[in-house]
């Protein structure tokens, strides 16, 4: 597995990033490791690196993995995360970043808004993750999409797979004009968002269901099977200009399967990304 320097990243090429933080997480830790557990599998031998679409990973030329950014302790560090995206956005290159927990994904779209302007983001979770604070802390792993939408990062938030709707982030949801898709009400056949302009990819792996991924820290029965997503993410004809996979956590895995699910979206999403590159 040969892993490139910024430097070697062309226009249009598709950056891997792991971002390992998980200082922001409730109720357990485990994310930081997340990327490289998941790069073990992707490069195993028990499937190659084909995704559904025929696009090839393995030796793509404009597949470049540049490895993992460890990222220390405290709100300074977490927040330079921004900076490790500009660098990949500053060559002209689309990133693909492996967390890490959720809280990943704001220091992320404030990198990919300074470059593109505020755009669109399709949001896969069990959870809307738009509480104002957590547990006293704004940066949460709860709270990134209340600080993108706060500040503009974002023209239009679709999110799917939500299955823990309570009061607060309802009301957080109509604030700022989220189109929250509850998972009890959805129908896979029917969504067909019509997004304008570029759109951003957020796929938490809890919007699955755990009988699929148990490899995370919050289990949320009901949720999406792997087929499913898997058929969403196909029918999406949009220009992802960046996407993140986060929220797996080794710790809570069996037998790698999650991390194998994880693996697999990373294919089908670059797959997604690098056609008609």
């Amino acid at each position: 597995m040969k892993l490139f320097n910024i430097n070697e990243l062309e226009k249009n090429d598709l950056a891997l990033i792991g971002i390992c933080s998980d200082e922001n997480s409730s109720f357990m830790r485990g994310p930081a490791e997340a990327p490289q557990k998941i790069r073990e599998v992707l490069h195993n031998g028990a499937a190659n690196l084909t995704a559904e679409n025929g696009i090839n990973l393995s030796g793509h030329p404009s597949f470049k993995d540049t490895g993992d950014r460890d990222i220390a302790s405290g709100v300074e560090n977490y927040l330079n995360i921004e900076q490790h995206i500009r660098e990949i956005l500053d060559r002209g290159a689309m990133p693909l970043v492996l967390g890490g927990d959720h809280a990943i994904t704001y220091p992320v779209l404030k990198a990919i808004a300074r470059r593109h302007g505020p755009v669109n983001i399709l949001h896969f979770d069990a959870h809307p993750d738009l509480y104002e604070e957590y547990e006293g802390n704004r940066f949460a792993h709860g709270c990134p999409f209340a600080r993108i939408m706060e500040e503009n990062l974002a023209t239009r938030l679709v999110q799917i797979g939500i299955r823990t709707l309570n009061t607060h982030q309802r009301e957080q949801g109509s604030r700022y004009g989220v189109e929250i898709h509850e998972m009890k009400d959805f129908r896979e056949n029917e969504f067909q968002p019509d997004f304008h302009g570029p759109v951003y990819l957020s796929f938490d792996i809890d919007s699955l269901d755990p009988a699929f991924a148990p490899g995370v820290s919050h289990h949320e029965p009901g949720g999406f099977s792997v087929r499913s997503v898997l058929n969403i993410i196909h029918r999406l004809d949009v220009d992802l200009i960046g996407a993140d996979i986060v929220e797996y956590n080794p710790a809570r895995d069996v037998q790698d399967m999650t991390a194998m699910v994880a693996a697999k979206l990373l294919k089908e999403i670059a797959g997604n990304m690098l056609e008609g590159v």
